[in-house]
Order: structure tokens, then sequence, then C-alpha cells
């Protein structure tokens, strides 16, 4: 059994012109070479699978190649390119900070710089994942990286860069590598299969590329594991059921459904896509990116935006077609706001559906929105377009109506109207102009006078009917003049103020209700207070001017807290010390000089004197 390598360290790049998607980098350091610009050290950076260390190693390799190509590439033929090749070169070292990160470790590294290369012309030092580093290595590391031999090269890798010491970064040239595109890891995918002999699907290429995030590495570790899946012959199908992958099918027939506004096809598709084992916010993701792609397909300049193979690309094209840009970006912010609180949902089936059934009926909702409200009212009644629901009989007239008839709507109206002289009899009304009904099977010029005299009744109702609610805004308008003419007193606000208070619950607040002190100047209730505690506890209360407006019948009072500083508690005095014998004697002699007379005179001996 031969020993097996895996595709990312097999088809490692041996030049630079074989590096994937980092042209920038590998065209710099090409030039500094040619140019005899080259720095000491190096920092590159980005995300994982990118060719950071690949770069590194033909860097190293390329500065002490013998015979190195016009354009600055190592000719992978001389001694120190075959003794790299085979990990045997001394001018070479690589360390991984991740397990060598102590100061000892940099100490010891410190100490190989201190020696010339015995071969070549540079000793170069790789360190991988260098932001594993400790402090203390970091600032050991210092001097040395800024003022190394003229034959010592410094390159250093890292994912995060953020977790670099601003002095480290400052004595480095830095190159930040870019994600791998699409394309260009399908190319190199294509030229691995010709290589190989294996036949790929170009949809299963792309699917790779996009499951690897930018990675060549991770791509190539798919590679690996579909070509152990399937063979020699890489099929859509076995990628998408390796991978575990949602087909694009699923996408494309549910986007279908969602336009014709069925929403049973779409509950079904959807319970199909969660009985294969896939998540409901990985299908929403999926649905958004898919809406995304038809909106990407609307302008052909944006094409280049869509990552996917030409045949794919024509599908979305043919479905962008029939999809609105007004669609699409409604069933977008959808697909947004599910996403955004799926994590927040309870049944989280039932929020995903609830956000499908809503694009099944973005269409519908546009439609209300564009036609006349007689129209509107009317497509509201119906779930389908071909399926009307049948209204109630006192909302629809039956083909044959009773002319005695008369509903409670009608006769309630009835009653409201002002009198007037009997009307002529049911059949000597004229008829009303003819009215397109399609909804009751009349045609335009078979308007029955049954029809048209009901007709004019709904319209007299909605008439009434507003004339009603004008005549109760103007009495409403008339009594809030009435109120705003009404005496303001103190003692009226006096008296709400107390019955407000009366009606709080806790003890705490109705005791800063009852310290504050109000006042009255013109339309504006002030209440003064003793701290900012207490205004902002009397601010809470949201309900208190409406509450006194009430009581006092103004609208137009206004409130304005003020701060008065008088109104603080002032603590109580401290209680007078008890006084012995000798501290009254001591007090009354400073306040009385007479007492030493009267002491003197009788023979007293105070007490201190004893």
């Amino acid at each position: 059994m031969s020993t097996f390598v895996v595709s990312a360290r097999k088809y490692r790049p041996n030049r630079f012109d074989e590096v994937v998607g980092q042209e920038h980098v590998s065209l710099t350091l090409k030039n500094a070479l040619q140019n005899d610009h080259l720095a000491h050290a190096f920092l590159f950076c980005g995300p994982r699978g990118v060719g950071k260390t690949t770069c590194a190693r033909i860097l190293a390799k390329v500065l002490n190649c013998q015979n190195p190509t016009s354009d600055f590439e190592p000719c992978n033929t001389c001694d120190s390119c075959l003794a790299f090749n085979e990990n045997a070169s001394f001018n070479i070292t690589e360390l991984d900070a991740a397990s060598n990160n102590s100061v000892e470790h940099i100490r010891a590294l410190i100490e190989q710089v201190r020696f010339q290369p015995q071969k070549g012309k540079y000793k170069v030092f790789i360190i991988d994942e260098v932001h594993m580093l400790s402090q203390q290595a970091f600032n050991a590391f210092l001097k040395t990286l800024e003022e190394p031999p003229p034959y010592a090269i410094f390159i250093l890798a890292t994912t995060e860069k953020h977790k670099i010491i601003p002095t480290i970064l400052s004595r480095c040239q830095i190159f930040d590598f870019r994600r791998i595109q699409v394309p260009n890891m399908v190319k190199h995918l294509r030229e691995i299969c010709v290589q190989e002999g294996i036949e790929a699907e170009s949809d299963a290429l792309h699917i790779i590329a996009q499951k690897a995030d930018g990675a060549l590495r991770d791509a190539l570790s798919i590679f690996d594991r579909i070509v152990s899946f399937s063979g020699k012959q890489i099929k859509y199908d076995d990628v998408i059921t390796n991978l575990n992958v949602l087909d694009y099918d699923y996408y494309f027939k549910f986007v279908d459904a969602l336009l014709r506004e069925d929403v049973s096809q779409v509950l079904l598709i959807f319970d199909d896509i969660l009985r294969k084992g896939f998540d409901a916010e990985l299908f929403v993701n999926g649905l958004a990116e898919h809406l995304r792609n038809l909106l990407v397909c609307k302008d052909e300049q944006t094409l280049s935006l869509l990552e996917v193979s030409d045949g794919l690309r024509q599908r979305y094209k043919e479905q962008a077609a029939i999809s609105p840009n007004s669609y699409l970006l409604t069933a977008l912010n959808l697909a947004n706001d599910c996403d955004i609180n799926y994590k927040m949902a309870r049944n989280k089936r039932l929020h995903a559906e609830m956000a499908l059934i809503k694009m099944a009926h973005i269409n519908r909702a546009f439609r209300l929105a564009e036609q006349p409200p007689a129209e509107a009212s009317l497509e509201k009644k119906t779930v389908d377009n071909s399926q009307p629901i049948v209204p109630p009989p006192s909302q629809v007239e039956n083909s044959q109506p009773k002319p005695d008839s008369v509903t409670p709507t009608e006769a309630k109206a009835a009653s409201t109207r002002t009198p007037e002289p009997e009307a002529a009899p049911k059949e000597a009304t004229p008829p009303a102009p003819p009215v397109s009904s399609a909804s009751n099977g009349h045609t335009p010029g078979s308007s029955s006078p049954q029809a048209s005299s009901k007709i004019a009744t709904k319209h007299s109702m909605a008439k009434i009917s507003l004339d009603s609610l004008l005549a109760e805004a103007q009495e409403d308008v008339v009594k809030e003049e009435e109120l705003e003419q009404t005496e303001l007193t103190i003692e009226h606000i006096q008296t709400a103020w107390t019955a407000f208070i009366e009606q709080l619950d806790k003890d705490t607040i109705k005791g800063i209700f009852r310290n504050a002190k109000i006042d009255l100047q013109e339309k504006t209730l002030v209440i003064k207070v003793g701290s900012g505690l207490a205004e902002s506890a009397i601010r809470e209360e949201l309900s208190l001017m409406d509450f006194i407006r009430k009581q006092v019948g103004r609208s137009d009072l206004i409130m304005k807290i003020q701060k008065d500083e008088s109104l603080v508690q002032k603590a109580a005095p401290k209680p007078k010390k008890m006084l012995n014998a000798k501290e009254k004697f001591l007090l009354m002699n400073e306040t009385n000089p007479k007492v030493r007379e009267l002491i003197d005179r009788f023979g007293l001996r105070p007490d201190d004197e004893r």
C-alpha cells in the first residue's frame, strides 16, 4: 500500500507564479528581489489557508538559490533548493510559536542568529503563528528584530494581526493576504483534476470552492474527501450529499411557489427540507442568498458578483426576469428580520413559516395598495383569486331580494335621518345610473331598480355616519373650549394634588409629594422640591398632569418643577452633653467673672481645687 499525500501538501506551490490568488504579494516580493530592496523582517497576515507559510518558504528558497531564474523564481535544481525540498537546509529555520512561545525559545533563536550561514547568503527564520508568543517573548525579540545581522531575514506569519504588539508591527514590512476567490479556486481544482485524471462537473467544483470560504487548504481537503467518496468522477449530487448542502433546485422551486402565491406548496417544500435534516435558520439564510443572487442578475454589470457556474447563472437570469425588484427587496427584508429574531423565538419552525407565508403574500399586498378602495375591499374578502369567499347575507344582495326586507343597519340609519316628506312608492323611484357588478352576476346594462335603490341607501348611510362623526368631533371641540374657560385657582389645584396623593401606593412617594410645595402662576403649576431625588420621583409619575387637568377642568395646564434647597429637612440637633461639677464650675467662671469673687468672699472651695 503506497503512502497517500494529501493534495494540500502534494500540490503546494514551489514558485511565486504558482501561488493562487495572491498576485499582489508575489509581484511585490519579486520586484524587491530584482531591485535589491529587500527588508530584513516581514509580517504575513491573513486568514487560514491562503498561502502565508507557502510564500514565506518560497521567499526563503529564492534568497539562497544558487541559480535563480530571470524572473527571480527558485530553480529547484541546485543543492540549496534540493536541500530545502527535503527539509535538510541548515540556513532555513522554521519555528512554531504556538508550541514555542516562551522567553527561553526566543533566546535560543537569538543564539542561532549569531552564527553566520556556512553555505549560502542568508539565514532565514520563519516564525508561524507569531501572535501566540507571550509578552515577555515579544519583548526579548524586539532588539534582534530591529537590528539583526545583515545575513538574517525574519518572516513572521499570523492569522490574528491585532494580537501582535505595536512595537513588533513597526519593525516589520506587513503584507495582507486576501481570501481566495471562488473562480481562482475552481481553476486550481480543475488543474488538479487534469493531473489526477478525475472528471468533475463544474457545479460540483463551485460548491467545493464556496464551502471552503476563501481558504484553498480547506478546498483541497474537501476535494480529497469527495474523491474518496465518489472516485474518479465527481458529480454535483455526490458533493451536496457528502457536504450536506441544500440543492439549488430547492431554492428555485421555492421562489417559483412564492411568486405563484401557492402557500400550500411553500409549506410542503419547507417541510421536505426539514425532514432531510436541514436547519430552518440555514434554509432562511440560503433563501436570502438566493434572493440576493436574483437581484444581482437584474443588471448585466453586476453579473460578475454571481459566483456560480455558467449553467446555473442562466437559470438565475431566467427566474430574475419574472421576479419584480420590489418583491425581491421585500422578501429580502422579511428573511433578514426572520434571521435576526430566530434565536429569540420559542417555536422556531412557526417563526420561519410565518416569514415564508408573508413572502407568499407580497404580490397580493402590492395589488391591494395599487387598486381603488372599492376593489381593494373586494380583494380582501378573497383567499384566492379563483375562489372568492361568500360574504354574509347582510352585506351582499341576493339574486331575488324581497321588496319589503330591511336590514338592521338600514333601519338604524333611517331612524337617525331628519324628518322628510313621505317618499313616493318604491316602483316610482327613478333608477340609478348603471353600475358594473361582476360580483353579483349583473351585466353593466342590466342593473335592477332594487339594486340601484340599495346602492343609493348605502351611500346615504355612509353620508349620515360621516355627518354624525363630524358632529361628535365638533361637540368634543366645544367641550374642550368650555374646559379651557373654567376658572383656575390654587384651591382647585390643591384639592386635585391631595386627591392624587391619596391614590398613590408607596408611602415613600406619598411623603415626597406631601413635602413638595405647589404654586400657580397663570397656566403653570409650579412644584418646588428640595432634592433631585424628589424631582425624579415626581417626573416619573406620568399620570400626574392628566389627573390634575381632569380634576380642575383645564387642558392647557402645564407643569414646572423647581429645586428649592430650603425645603430640605435639616438634621435634628444633637443632644446636649451632660456636664459634671467641674465642667459646670469652669463654664460658670467663664460666663460670669463674679463667680470667683463669690467663692473668695465666702471661702468656698471648688471640687477641682480640693
